[in-house]
C-alpha cells in the first residue's frame, strides 16, 4: 500500500471508529458483534493520551484466546493509540461481555507471534481480507511478511470497572427518545382524509 493510499485509508478509518465509538456509548457495543464472521469481533481500548493525558478511544478487532485478549495495530507502530499504551501502558477495556481494567504489552517479538495474529486476523471478520490479508488462505510465511510491522498487544485483565464514562453512558438516549417520538405521535394533528 503507497503512503497516499495508507493516508486515505487512516483517514476512512478514523471517521469509521468514530461512528463505533458513538455506538458503544449508546450501549450497543455487544450488539455489534453478534455476527464476527462479518464484522468481526470489536472492542475499545481506552488509553491515556502521551502528551494530552487525556483518555483516548479506539475500537480495534480482537482475540480471546484462553481467557486473554489480543489485538495489533494494522497501521504499523506509528498509530497513536499504540504510542499511547507503549507510554502508559494501563488501560481500560470495553469488551462486548463487559468492562474492565487492564495492563497491555508489546509482544511482537513472541514466538507465537504468527499464530496470534492470525487469530487476530480471524477476528476481524471481512476486514482483514479487504486489505489482502485472508487468514484462511495464508501460510505462516506469507502472513509473517504481509504483517511485518503490526505491532501485536497482549491485554491482561486486572478487575472490572463500574460507574460513569463507560461504555452504555449515552444509553439514556434510548428511553428519551422514545417518550419523545410517542409524545409526538400523540399531539401532533391528524389530517383528515
Amino acid at each position: 500500500m503507497d503512503s497516499e493510499t495508507e493516508l486515505a485509508m487512516r483517514r476512512i478509518f478514523k471517521q469509521f471508529n468514530r461512528f463505533m465509538l458513538l455506538l458503544w456509548r449508546l450501549g450497543l457495543g455487544p450488539w455489534l458483534n453478534l455476527w464476527p464472521e462479518v464484522s468481526g469481533q470489536i472492542m475499545v481500548i481506552v488509553q491515556t493520551g502521551r502528551k494530552t493525558g487525556l483518555r483516548r478511544f479506539t475500537p480495534v478487532n480482537f482475540a480471546e484466546l484462553n481467557g486473554e485478549l489480543y489485538c495489533c495495530a494494522g497501521f504499523g507502530s506509528i498509530a497513536e493509540w499504540f504510542q499511547n499504551i507503549l507510554a502508559n501502558p494501563q488501560v481500560e477495556i470495553w469488551h462486548p461481555h463487559g468492562w474492565f481494567e487492564g495492563i497491555a504489552r508489546d509482544i511482537s517479538t513472541s514466538p507465537d507471534r504468527i499464530a496470534l495474529i492470525r487469530s487476530v486476523m480471524v477476528g476481524s471478520g471481512l476486514v482483514a481480507p479487504l486489505f489482502g490479508l485472508d487468514p484462511h488462505k495464508l501460510d505462516d510465511r506469507q502472513l509473517a511478511e504481509k504483517t511485518a510491522n503490526y505491532p501485536l498487544l497482549h491485554i491482561r485483565r486486572l478487575g472490572a470497572c463500574t460507574g460513569p464514562g463507560g461504555p452504555g453512558e449515552l444509553a439514556w438516549v434510548w428511553p428519551l427518545s422514545t417518550l419523545t417520538l410517542l409524545f409526538w405521535m400523540l399531539v401532533r394533528p391528524r389530517r383528515r382524509k
